[in-house]
């Protein structure tokens, strides 16, 4: 099982990046995906998912109308458009996989990616 973050880097705020979460090796259609981050001293909050199984999405209210999950089934890869960005999202972004539906609780995901970082320069 393996899921590879990629698009992370530095960006100027209000500047755009688009984050990737490239999957393998779990059967795609029958799990959500969800991005989570992790700034400097704090703790992790889930940002956004994508549920496979009823296609429904989810975001955390602070990102809500700047960030936007998608997903492209035939890659097995699933998306982060983050748009205006604030210094504020600095952190270090994880892809997370868990079967069935979209949970606000990172201790149900299966499978974990290793992180991109983010780093928005004001």
């Amino acid at each position: 099982v393996q899921l590879v973050e990629s698009g992370g880097g530095l960006v100027q705020a209000g500047g755009s990046q688009r984050l990737s979460c490239a999957t393998s090796g779990f059967p795609f259609d029958d799990y959500a995906i969800a991005w989570f981050r992790q700034a400097p001293g704090k703790e992790a909050e889930g940002l956004s998912c994508i549920s496979r199984t009823d296609g429904r999405l989810y975001y955390k209210e602070s990102v809500k109308g700047r960030f936007i999950i998608s997903s492209d089934n035939a890659k097995k890869t699933v998306f982060l458009q983050m748009n205006s960005l604030k210094p504020g999202d600095t952190a270090v972004y994880t892809c997370a996989a868990v079967e069935g539906y979209c949970s606000e609780y990172q201790g149900r995901y299966d499978y974990w990616g290793r992180g991109t970082t983010v780093t928005v320069s004001s």
